[in-house]
């Protein structure tokens, strides 16, 4: 069993996604967000998916690893789309107290691939952008909040450090299951009360794990003096140029057609 989470980890390679103020990037998962939730057909979603294999192509990141992440999601999906199906107007196919429903169904179809677009799209931002430079496009996000007393710094910094340290947990994770399985543990069953079962001898070793992970980290920190964003001083600064604010520009103007397709009267 493994818990392949791409989401947090970084794909380093020489890229003009790559090469991207980090900002410009967040910004534009943000509108790619507002831009999926908008659309209600399937020829929006499949606009928004040759989006991503265009972006995957010009990034020369591969796209398996940002579906990767979509695995761990299949369970959700499937429950997803099972509550819609019951729940649509017009039933088409009556099982006793039950009914079937193709609005229902399409309604589910919409609603997972709109999470597996979402996921898939956030984890290109990881894997194009070291965790150094979300940081800092973070806090420079965040910094007119610092008129108002808002830690901008700080939150940027827990933002980052929960994002990286998702991958991380999921290597911790897929370890100890491997190290239980040896001892026995059936997490293959097809008996769902037996696998969860065989999870929570799991769940002690990766708290501790966790725990001391953290320990490690606050402990590297500390011993290079680390004190917060107050006195710090950047060794590259963010600069918004030319291509950053081209790309924009572009990208928002494809989101913003996306969308219009998305609430077409389509299919």
């Amino acid at each position: 069993m493994r818990f392949g989470l791409t989401i947090g980890e970084y794909y380093p390679v020489d890229s003009p996604v790559h090469a991207l103020d980090p900002r410009v990037k967040i910004l534009l998962v943000l509108v790619f967000t507002i831009a999926a939730f908008t659309v209600v057909n399937f020829s929006g979603l499949a606009a928004a998916a040759a989006l991503i294999v265009g972006v995957a192509l010009v990034s020369r990141v591969p796209i398996r690893l940002a579906v990767k992440g979509v695995r761990p999601l299949l369970y959700l999906l499937v429950l997803t789309f099972i509550i819609h199906l019951f729940t649509g107007a017009k039933p088409w196919i009556e099982l006793g107290p039950l009914h079937l429903s193709v609005p229902g169904a399409r309604s589910g179809a919409l609603v997972g691939i709109r999470l597996v677009i979402l996921v898939v799209g956030a984890a290109f931002l990881t894997l194009t952008s070291t965790p150094i430079e979300l940081t800092d496009a973070i806090e420079s996000l965040l910094a007119p909040l610092k008129k108002v007393r808002v830690p901008a710094h700080e939150i940027a910094m827990m933002m980052t450090i929960a994002l990286r340290f998702i991958p991380t947990l999921a290597a911790e994770t897929d370890k100890i299951v491997k190290a239980q399985a040896s001892r026995g543990a059936r997490f293959e069953s097809s008996n769902p009360v037996t696998r969860a079962r065989s999870f929570i001898p799991v769940l002690v070793p990766l708290f501790l794990s966790v725990f001391r992970r953290a320990d490690e980290l606050a402990e590297a920190m500390e011993a290079r003096a680390y004190r917060g964003g107050e006195g710090r001083t950047r060794m590259r600064r963010l600069e918004m140029k030319g291509r950053d604010v081209l790309a924009l520009i572009l990208v928002s103007v494809v989101f913003a057609v996306m969308a219009w397709v998305g609430r077409l009267p389509l299919v």
